[in-house]
């Protein structure tokens, strides 16, 4: 094991060096901070348009609930037919036309209310019109029954229950649903990771084969420690790589937001209705969020999510290897990536339909024990509060499969490495175990 630093530091500097892993490290937060910059800037363009709709109200029912708005403002016709209005409607280059005929009843008007446009609106105008619509159509057909609609308004009562350990600590849907984004963000993340570092440690081993350049390495170096040095100088690389992006796309989203006099929230309400809303219960809202956010095991999330982070990564980027190692060529590596995936994409699947619905459920917890996708399943179940003993012996097993995968990848390293012109099938590999 003396020659491993010395192997780990080489397929760093080597990964490192390299043109484009340089030129990806430096151009993506580019990408993301101009894809930041485009969306922004379309949204604020957005957000000033000024929809003008017109509006033929022949039942003299609505005359004063149409209320313009910053970005909608509203044109009541009188004394025009439809032709008429819906001419002046597209001569002014208006949004829309809301036609409201005359009926008998409001059964009948509410099947026959029209909205003439020269495209499809958009679902958040019509859906605005017709809760519109929908209230003073209710409203009016209660008094009609002789029902004062302010009573029943006021009569009706919301029922929210309180959530309770048996042990007395309060719980909400709104710590649940923080939970939920913590473990499918942790899931997705070292799902990412695997999938993107683990293919760049596969392509390095082939390239090596490929140059021969092994040849010398193995005289001198045993295949496990290889193999050891390639996943841990990959992972260095990978993991400085991300650093460098956090802070170039912070920096750079900053001066964006800057320079240009961007508003990231520019595709939010304007800020009256902001006002209006936190008036109306989001600042309590935003209350409880912190609340809930100081409640979770933050220690514990943290600390768990590293060892899960590490564990998962490095079990699988020894199967990557040992892929690399068997064949001479990418196009080779498609038979042999399904069966690395498929767990990975498993514990994904099971993460989000399982573990969501029921964290402490038999599926959930078997899952979390099983090496290829407790990384995944685990994270997402450990918000919810799982034992301490439960991770414990989860990590250990984790670790100690990666320790046996190591051995069980080196087997294959050892005779795959060495191997030319000919692609080795599942019995081949499974001999090279024994040798």
């Amino acid at each position: 094991m003396n020659h491993l630093p010395l192997i780990i530091k080489r397929e760093y500097l080597t990964k490192v060096r390299n043109k484009s892993f340089i030129i990806m490290t430096f151009l993506t937060p580019f990408i993301f901070a101009g894809i930041f910059a485009l969306v922004a800037y379309l949204s604020s363009l957005n957000s000033d348009t000024v929809r003008a709709i017109s509006v033929m109200d022949e039942s003299g029912l609505f005359a004063d609930q149409f209320k313009s708005s910053p970005h909608t403002q509203y044109k009541m016709l009188q004394n025009v037919s439809l032709d008429e209005a819906k001419k002046e409607a597209e001569t002014n280059e208006f949004y829309g036309l809301l036609y409201i005929p005359k009926t008998e009843n409001l059964e009948d008007l509410s099947k026959k209310i029209t909205f003439y446009s020269e495209d499809s609106p958009s679902l958040s105008m019509m859906s605005d019109i017709n809760r519109m619509l929908e209230s003073r159509v209710n409203t009016l057909k209660l008094k009609e029954a002789g029902i004062d609609s302010e009573t029943i308004k006021n009569l009706h009562i919301n029922i929210s229950a309180n959530q309770e350990t048996f042990k007395g600590k309060e719980t909400s849907k709104l710590g649940s649903g923080l939970k939920l984004v913590f473990g499918a963000a942790a899931g997705y993340l070292l799902f990412m990771f695997i999938i993107i570092y683990g293919n760049m440690i596969m392509r390095s081993v082939i390239e090596e084969k490929t140059s021969r350049v092994i040849e010398v390495i193995i005289s001198s170096v045993k295949p496990r420690v290889l193999l050891l040095g390639k996943i841990f100088g990959t992972t260095l690389a990978g993991i400085s790589q991300v650093l460098v992006w956090i802070v170039l796309i912070l920096v750079l989203m900053t001066t964006v937001t800057t320079i240009f006099g961007i508003d990231p929230a520019a595709a939010s309400p304007s800020q009256q209705v902001i006002e209006n809303s936190i008036d109306g219960g989001t600042q309590q809202l935003l209350q409880d969020v912190m609340l809930e956010i100081n409640n979770l095991p933050i220690a514990n999330l943290i600390i768990m999510f590293i060892l899960f982070f590490v564990g998962g990564y490095l079990l699988y980027a020894s199967l990557y290897a040992s892929v690399g190692a068997a064949v001479d060529s990418e196009t080779d590596t498609q038979q042999f990536m399904m069966p690395i995936l498929t767990p990975l994409i498993l514990a994904v699947y099971v993460g989000f339909f399982t573990v969501m619905d029921n964290p402490h459920g038999t599926v959930s917890q078997v899952f979390s024990y099983i090496p290829f996708t407790s990384p995944v399943v685990m994270l997402m179940r450990i918000p919810f509060g799982v034992p301490i003993w439960q991770q414990i012996v989860s990590v250990v097993i984790l670790f100690g499969t990666f320790i046996g995968m190591v051995w069980f990848a080196a087997k294959i390293y050892r005779v795959g490495i060495l191997m030319y012109g000919k692609k080795p099938t599942y019995k081949e590999i499974f001999k090279w175990l024994k040798y």
